[in-house]
């Protein structure tokens, strides 16, 4: 449930942070920044590497910057996807050189132990330790820089990581392989036998980085969808000055500047077409696959593609209050927070690497000096500490949630938190508003019946009467006139006659249009044929109109807000997910009742206050149903602020959007249960995650510390207790990834 109160006082601030390797990062980093003063909460994101911080007040930025610096990471403040691109693609180059430097190595390292196979065309000395030494040395040291780095880093902050892990396995085994290299006699006079494992020291290294290659590559594409969303925005602009047509950066253009868009061209920014017309695809915003006819008046959103035709445009919003800039950040947003089955792994990582440092010293202990075997413990000891995987634990969650979220933007859904994925899965009841929401929210035209003069006449002389109207009824009216390209006559002496309708005259004959009680005032005879029809149709939730000239009632003309096309099979799909559905509106109980009845829906509550359906919701609350709460106008804001999930109609007022936990861009009704079915799978993932990367540890530690020996003798090598480890990330992300393919 949105906290109004926070909304108004706290600000974020997103810092990309590099450096952070595992789950245990996490916990290090949310400490030192929630220690700054100001900071109210911190959510730190491993797949994105970005921490997202709210504060209230002012707050001294450059002091977040030092408390990451502190801990050994390095941070900046928002920065260009580009750039950050960049970046990324210098790290993966990196990755990449030292790979190959590794995997050639241990390809050397591996082929000098094909000798013990009777292989006979090997070099002799390719099995000289001192030479094993000397090609080991650039991997320990180069190629697995990054892990020794991270572990001093984190020793001098008292704390310990992934890194810690990998740095203390490869460094006993390597450390161990150069003494028994440099001084065997010494494990001889001993009695140990003095093995080296300059073998394992390397593949272990060239296997984690693999791993952490991998996972970066996977990590790249959990958010692809940002990625589509920045690239999607044009770089340039035709402006239109003084008659001069001039092609400028998109970052130039102001407000109420004039701006052409050509056939095929993306529209720049988000503006109104005020010359022209065209068929727009909005399919990369709004997740709707048919074009969308605009004409003048109409609002277009920067981005979206001009199919054919040219207008022109005033830019209404530009910079970060476009439309594709608020996704951006609502889907940023989104990703970098957690839902709370993430405090528990937290809290689990906080002691994880600590706990594997002791078993694996508890491991060397017994085997090697209470069992007598000190190769076996050492090899054991290192495959503790290489084979357990915070990081895994730590991917489990934000992967899942990154690719979720990307998903539901492509399909037009913006969720704003995590939390709301949860919630949005275990949601119980669910309370639709129908004005906008089960309906269109826009009067039309529904039945024309003919009394005394043809549809077409009776929808020409109503269309021209209300031409000098401001009512929506009437709009209605001229629109379908338009629609059917009915030329209007021109009328005279028009007057607005309070609570009745409106009169005018039309080729000089009196006309007037209104209710019943208008005719009434007239003395116009109405049939009982003509009432009883007008009664049915009233019983429907439909206005009913009567049209009569001084004489005669010409007909009658029917309006109301008709129902969305796919509302129906809707309200079906979530009754077979065993949800409770309720309709609330303000509108009057006759027609309240009429559209719930076509739908099918039970519980209705009419003519009710804005505080009347927060209050109803509460009720619901307290009978222990988790509420979702459907709306899109300035009087479901409370509801959609009080329920335990608020889906706004995207085509509805801002207030209604900014109230919402879940944003439907195009306003269909589908995206409902997209909405949830999507969070149901999502949170589905996030626990599949979260069982695979615990059973993995709590299965493969014990058999790395030797458990399995003394019944079977099975032992786990730590090379490949390292090839497990990099594999248990990357099988997180890509669960994950599986996500892209829901619909």
């Amino acid at each position: 449930m949105l906290d109004t109160n926070k909304l108004i006082t706290d600000k974020t601030i997103i810092l990309n942070i590099s450096g952070m390797s595992c789950a245990s990062c996490i916990d290090k980093t949310e400490k030192a920044l929630n220690k700054v003063v100001g900071v109210n909460q911190v959510t730190v994101n491993l797949a994105s590497e970005k921490a997202k911080v709210t504060y209230s007040g002012e707050i001294n930025k450059n002091d977040l910057l030092e408390a990451i610096n502190k801990i050994g990471f390095t941070a900046n403040f928002e920065i260009k996807p580009e750039k950050k691109e960049q970046e990324k693609k210098l790290e993966l180059d990196d990755l990449k050189l030292k790979l190959t430097v590794g995997v050639v190595i241990a390809l050397i390292l591996l082929t000098g132990m094909l000798s013990d196979l009777g292989v006979t065309f090997i070099p002799m000395w390719f099995m000289n330790p001192w030479f094993q030494m000397v090609i080991t040395i650039p991997v320990q040291f180069w190629v697995g820089a990054r892990f020794l780095n991270g572990a001093w880093k984190a020793l001098k902050n008292k704390t310990s990581d992934m890194n810690t892990l990998v740095a203390l396995g490869t460094l006993s085994a390597f450390t161990y392989s150069s003494f028994a290299t440099i001084i065997p006699d010494f494990f001889i006079k001993n009695k140990i036998t003095p093995h080296i494992y300059f073998e394992s020291v390397v593949i272990i290294i060239v296997l984690v980085l693999t791993g952490r290659y991998l996972e970066s590559l996977a990590k790249a594409k959990t958010s692809q969808a940002i990625k589509k969303l920045i690239n999607l925005q044009p770089k340039t602009a035709i402006l239109i000055k003084d008659g001069i047509e001039k092609k400028v950066a998109v970052e130039e253009l102001i407000l109420g500047d004039i701006v052409l868009v050509k056939p095929g061209e993306r529209i720049p920014v988000d503006g109104i077409i005020i010359k022209g017309s065209s068929i727009v695809d909005e399919s990369m915003i709004t997740g709707e696959s048919i074009p969308i006819k605009k004409n003048i008046d109409n609002r277009v959103i920067g981005a979206t593609i001009n199919k054919n035709g040219s207008f022109e445009m005033k830019v209404d919003k530009i910079g970060e209050n476009t439309m594709l800039a608020k996704i951006i950040k609502l889907i940023d947003e989104a990703q970098s927070s957690k839902v709370p089955i993430q405090k528990l792994v937290n809290k689990v990582t906080t002691y994880f690497v600590p706990t594997v440092i002791v078993i694996s010293l508890i491991t060397f202990i017994y085997w090697a000096f209470i069992a007598g075997n000190f190769s076996l413990g050492l090899l054991n000891a290192v495959g503790v500490l290489v084979i357990a995987c915070p990081c895994a634990m730590g991917l489990a969650t934000p992967t899942a949630i990154m690719v979720g979220t990307g998903k539901a933007a492509e399909l037009g859904i913006l969720i704003k938190n995590a939390d709301s994925l949860e919630v949005a899965g275990n949601i119980n009841s669910i309370v639709l508003d129908k004005t906008g929401t089960l309906t269109k929210g826009k009067p039309e035209v529904t039945d024309i019946i003919s009394v005394n003069d043809d549809e077409t006449n009776i929808l020409l002389k109503a269309a021209s009467l209300e031409k000098n109207s401001e009512h929506p009824l009437g709009e209605a009216i001229i629109f379908k006139a338009k629609e059917k390209e009915i030329n209007l006559k021109i009328t005279e002496y028009f007057s607005s006659l309070a609570g009745r309708g409106i009169t005018a005259e039309i080729d000089g004959i009196e006309h007037y249009l209104g209710n019943k009680k208008l005719m009434v005032d007239q003395a116009i005879e109405i049939s009982i044929d003509i009432s009883k029809k007008a009664n049915e149709l009233s019983i429907q939730g439909k206005t009913v109109m009567y049209l009569c000239d001084e004489k005669n009632l010409l007909g009658l003309i029917a309006v109301s807000d008709t129902i969305k096309e796919n509302a129906l099979e809707i309200i079906q799909k979530l009754k077979q997910e065993n949800i409770e559905i309720t309709m609330l509106t303000g509108d009057n109980r006759q027609t309240a009742e009429a559209i719930a009845k076509s739908l099918g829906i039970k519980k209705v509550f009419a003519e009710v206050l804005p505080k009347d359906k927060s209050d109803y919701i509460k009720k619901l609350q307290q009978e222990g149903k988790i509420v979702a709460m459907v709306g899109d106008g300035i009087n479901d804001a409370p509801a959609l602020t009080q329920a335990n999930l608020g889906i706004a109609m995207g085509t509805g007022t801002d207030i209604a959007i900014e109230s919402s936990d879940i944003t439907l861009i195009k306003g269909d009704l589908q995206t409902v249960m997209t909405a949830i079915n999507l969070s149901k799978r999502t949170m589905k993932t996030i626990k599949q995650n979260l069982f695979w990367s615990f059973i993995y540890n709590i299965i493969g530690i014990p058999i790395a510390a030797g458990l399995l020996y003394p019944i079977w003798g099975i032992t786990l090598n730590p090379i490949f207790a390292a090839g497990a480890m990099g594999l248990s990330s990357v099988s997180v992300i890509s669960n994950s990834l599986r996500l892209r393919y829901a619909k």
